[in-house]
């Protein structure tokens, strides 16, 4: 390259007859000209030429990852490298040595460079990220954090560069004097760091995805979780609000994940029908023979018995079978009637099963079927739901 100068010097001073005065400034003004026209071809080469040709290329692919990988936010991010690097090859061609410009200029490239080159790198995470949200195994992880982390770490890198650049120090000096003041940057950064590290967790233990159902009273929390961030995590509560909750709190505090319901295939049941114990009897033999009669019970179902049968018994198997054979409760899931310890408000029966509907509008109404039909058919069997006495009650006790 020196000597690729030195000739085209000697050929302006001794063959075209420039005078040292007038080459002094025409020569370096003539190469700047010169350099800039070729970053502007190659950039124009790059821009007319190689994208089109790479982009036509990925669409004859079947693969989809190479869409992303080479989409126009990449290509236009990487042609941007292309003036920095040739003015930073050609520069020397322009100026001596010696010259005290050169440096500077050198040093402009180079900061360039290192700006355009983030500008890049940010580019293609997002487009891995994009990748990884179209991947069916890959869309329900909290992938977003980590290429937050990427990024930023390579920002982080770039601004030891640059300060190495201005300072003229190797950028390992540059980092051990910003360990001096670790800690204002991790006070400034907390939440960051904090959050880094919950993501890491979160996606290590498969703690949390977008999409998953959450419940976390204690910051107002109850919806779907949208988006899970290097500093926040956001979930659309049903009332359509959005609650954002940092990271670091999903893994410090306790919150309950709906998602294991509907792998299992089922939402669980579980209410209490409160029964009148003054209500509660032995059946008499007419009584079970209406009952089969009705159907309720199966014929000589309870003609083995060897002590006499309750009607709560008879009304907890009859919900029983009325449960098991109930089309829209999972077969495979527990399905359980039971009485419970007696309480002021009455003799409880906890039904419990699980529905084929994880989603909450359909759930709701199974559950009101249930409901209706327990309390409907309590009457059926000599059984009265307890009430506590209202006002018309004890006006029409009076009258």
């Amino acid at each position: 390259m020196d000597r690729l100068d030195d000739y085209i010097l000697s050929f302006l001073r001794h063959t075209a007859g420039v005078s040292e005065s007038v080459l002094s400034w025409v020569y370096p003004l003539t190469a700047l000209f010169a350099i800039g026209l070729v970053s502007y071809l190659c950039t124009a080469l790059f821009r007319y030429v190689v994208m089109p040709a790479v982009q036509k290329l990925t669409e004859r692919t079947k693969a989809t990852w190479d869409d992303y990988l080479f989409n126009d936010r990449v290509m236009k991010a990487f042609r941007r490298i292309i003036p920095p690097v040739l003015w930073y090859v050609l520069l020397p061609f322009a100026f001596a040595a010696d010259s005290s410009v050169l440096p500077v200029l050198l040093k402009a490239c180079n900061i360039y460079l290192v700006v355009v080159s983030l500008f890049f790198i940010s580019e293609f995470l997002h487009s891995l990220y994009e990748i990884s949200s179209e991947h069916q195994k890959l869309r329900n992880r909290p992938l977003k954090g980590l290429y937050q982390m990427f990024n930023l770490m390579a920002v982080v890198v770039g601004f030891i560069l640059v300060v190495s650049i201005i300072v003229n120090k190797s950028a390992g000096t540059v980092l051990a004097g910003l360990g001096a003041s670790a800690a204002i940057i991790m006070l400034i950064f907390k939440d960051t760091i904090l959050g880094l590290v919950a993501g890491v967790q979160l996606t290590a233990n498969d703690m949390l995805r977008p999409g998953d159902w959450i419940t976390m009273n204690k910051y107002g929390a109850n919806g779907y979780v949208r988006e899970v961030s290097l500093t926040t995590v956001k979930v659309q509560n049903f009332d359509k609000t959005i609650t954002t909750i940092p990271p670091y709190l999903l893994v410090s505090d306790s919150f309950q994940n709906w998602r294991g319901m509907r792998e299992a295939g089922g939402r669980r049941l579980k209410l209490s029908v409160n029964i009148d114990a003054n209500t509660v009897h032995f059946c008499s033999p007419d009584e079970l023979r209406s009952y089969e009669e009705k159907g309720y019970i199966v014929k000589g179902q309870y003609d083995s018995a060897d002590r006499p049968v309750a009607n709560t018994q008879v009304y907890r198997n009859f919900m029983m079978d009325f449960m098991s054979r109930h089309p829209n409760v999972n077969k495979d899931l527990m399905i359980m009637a039971r009485m419970l310890q007696p309480t002021p408000e009455g003799l409880p029966l906890e039904l419990y099963c699980f529905s084929v509907f994880p989603d909450w509008k359909p759930f709701e109404l199974f559950q009101g079927e249930v409901l209706d039909y327990a309390v409907v058919m309590a009457s059926e069997f000599g059984l009265r739901i307890f009430q506590r006495p209202a006002g018309s009650d004890l006006g029409s006790s009076v009258a």
